[in-house]
């Protein structure tokens, strides 16, 4: 058996699909080390496998960002917030985070390092070793493919900010600073299908596909007295805006709830906090008839009942929607949400309103479009059958085995 340490930077999103990958290994018998959050302790204790915290420098809480650097709330979606956050988070954390992985491999000596694309400690290890004197190295695609050769304009001094942190760690950088992490790794491993990717000529042949990974299992779940609703017959429509993304409910899930209070479909609201159904009631004042809202409610329980979903584009919720089968209505805005919002739009698998903030008669229309158009649906299926062909688990355990 091997010695694996696992890595993710400390925001839910990365972590969730990388706990994921860390408790099929520790069923496989594999000696598995996570290294994150603090936060996320008790969920590294649950599957079985030992925590390494993040040294403080490094361990933030995506829960208190905008709280913390009050900056980044003022930061129009795009260009701006993603340098803020790549200087800030990402790269701005690495000399920390490089640190301490270094010093978690002097006393576990670990065959395999598994991370995903924002632990920019891979590609900075990838760099400053030698092949022979470091782990392999495995990084997760949890985000859209992005590889390209050449910096866009606007992004110049994120590329300058990355080369100079970089060359303080003792690496030298060529090429564009966004692709160091498909660039600088043993094995690049997107989560996703080759259909919902564009197509690419001359991609490294350390990238490939491995699928969707499997929705995570709910466990134990009491179903709300309104869950035999799902099965009755009416169009259900699930409107989320994940789980980091649902301070302000307004932006999605209560424009949507406005937008179909007078179809005939059965809305569920996926607030994902305890506090998220009486916040929703209170932005609405006169709560639809057809609208049921849950705080946590386990997707793999959830998604197989719904015709459509109307999420934020996140793109491990977009995966789980695609592997039911379900067509989707995104709108999003920041960090990678406008390109995953793109691709469900190119592959024919939902509609994408190309803003973080739609208005409730544009949700309308999308949400009608979809229910009514049998093509997003037959795409959909599509998709899934595909993502079925896969299996990332045995991908990563074939790398391991190596």
């Amino acid at each position: 058996m091997s010695k694996i340490v696992v890595c993710a930077t400390p925001f839910q999103g990365h972590v969730t699909p990388v706990l994921t990958v860390a408790a099929d290994l520790v069923g496989r018998g594999h000696e598995v080390v996570v290294y994150t959050g603090s936060r996320f302790a008790d969920r590294v204790a649950a599957i079985g496998a030992r925590f390494a915290p993040l040294p403080p420098d490094a361990d933030l809480d995506d829960r208190e960002l905008d709280s913390r650097y009050p900056v980044r709330a003022t930061l129009p979606p795009g260009p701006a917030q993603l340098s803020f956050d790549f200087e800030t988070f990402f790269v701005g954390q690495l000399p920390a985070q490089l640190c301490g992985l270094r010093e978690l491999l002097a006393t576990f000596p670990a065959d395999v390092v598994i991370g995903e694309l924002g632990f920019w400690s891979i590609p900075a290890l990838s760099l400053t070793m030698a092949r022979e004197e470091r782990p392999t190295l495995v990084t997760l695609g949890v985000v859209p493919l992005l590889f390209q050769n050449e910096e866009p304009p606007a992004l110049a001094h994120l590329q300058r900010f990355a080369e100079a942190t970089l060359e303080s760690l003792g690496a030298s950088l060529s090429g564009f600073a966004l692709s160091a992490p498909f660039r600088h790794t043993d094995h690049y491993l997107q989560l996703t299908v080759p259909s919902f990717e564009y197509p690419r000529d001359g991609l490294p042949a350390h990238i490939r596909f491995v699928g969707a990974l499997p929705p995570h299992a709910g466990g134990q779940f009491d179903e709300p007295s309104w869950w035999p609703e799902l099965s009755a017959g009416r169009p259900v429509v699930v409107v989320t805006q994940g789980t980091v993304a649902r301070t302000d409910l307004t932006e999605l899930v209560v424009p949507t709830v406005l937008a179909l209070a007078d179809q005939d479909v059965l809305v569920v609201g996926a607030t994902a906090g305890e506090d998220g159904p009486d916040r929703v009631r209170r932005a609405l004042g006169v709560v639809p008839d057809n609208l049921r809202l849950a705080g946590f409610v386990p997707f793999d329980r959830l998604l197989p009942h719904a015709d459509v979903l109307v999420t934020n584009g996140g793109y491990g919720g977009v995966q789980t929607a695609l592997y039911y089968g379900v067509p989707l209505v995104v709108a999003g805005a920041s960090e990678d949400k406008p390109e995953v919002a793109a691709r469900v739009a190119w592959s024919g698998t939902g509609v994408d309103l190309r803003t973080g903030r739609p208005e409730a008669a544009d949700l309308r229309v999308a949400v009608r479009t979809v229910l009514d158009d049998p093509g997003y649906h037959d795409r959909a299926g599509i998709m899934a059958k595909e993502i079925s062909r896969y299996d990332p688990f045995e991908a990563i355990a074939e790398i391991v085995a190596r």
